[in-house]
């Protein structure tokens, strides 16, 4: 961008098209307006990553554990990348909760951020100058209260700025699940 923020729209779990056939259009929105877009795996089928590519920004993606055999042969287990100044790795299942801030540091010692999937519950946990990031799912929230998505923008000489994202309820039967 010409005032030199990077914007990233994070999403994960999106298991279309068994929860949900498209993304919400607050998530498709946004996501069109990014820079880059990081989903965190669990796409479930090959047409859903041709949709998200489809929007428009480069993605970087993971498999997930229900991905099928041809997302596990296309994609990493995990990813990393730089953006905006921000080294950012990627990884669907980042284990238990207890000690997992510290575990994805040692995992990824040379990232800022690690943005993980699997639980379908949104996290932002920092530590000095390192932060885990879970977007929760825009599709199926479980027994979250909503869909949700991450959005972060970086601007040159600044931390980072991370929110977590509610959404609209898409409707089609993504709730409970």
């Amino acid at each position: 961008m010409t005032d030199g923020t990077t914007r990233i729209g994070v999403i994960s779990d999106t298991h279309m098209p068994r929860r949900a056939r498209v993304l919400p259009p607050e998530c498709r929105e946004r996501l069109a307006r990014a820079d880059l877009v990081i989903h965190a795996g669990d796409h479930v089928d090959a047409a859903a990553l041709a949709d998200l590519r489809a929007i428009g920004p480069p993605v970087v993606t993971v498999h997930g554990n229900v991905d099928g055999d041809d997302l596990r042969a296309a994609l990493p287990a995990t990813a990393e990348v730089e953006a905006g100044g921000l080294r950012i790795a990627v990884i669907h299942d980042a284990g238990p909760a207890a000690g997992r801030l510290a575990r994805m540091r040692r995992r990824f010692p040379a990232a800022d951020l690690v943005v993980f999937g699997h639980s379908h519950i949104p996290l932002l946990e920092r530590e000095g100058g390192f932060a885990i990031l879970n977007p929760g799912s825009p599709t199926d929230r479980r027994r979250q209260p909503r869909h949700t998505m991450a959005w972060i923008e970086t601007v040159p000489g600044r931390p980072p700025d991370i929110a977590i994202l509610p959404l609209d309820d898409p409707g089609g039967g993504a709730g409970p699940g």
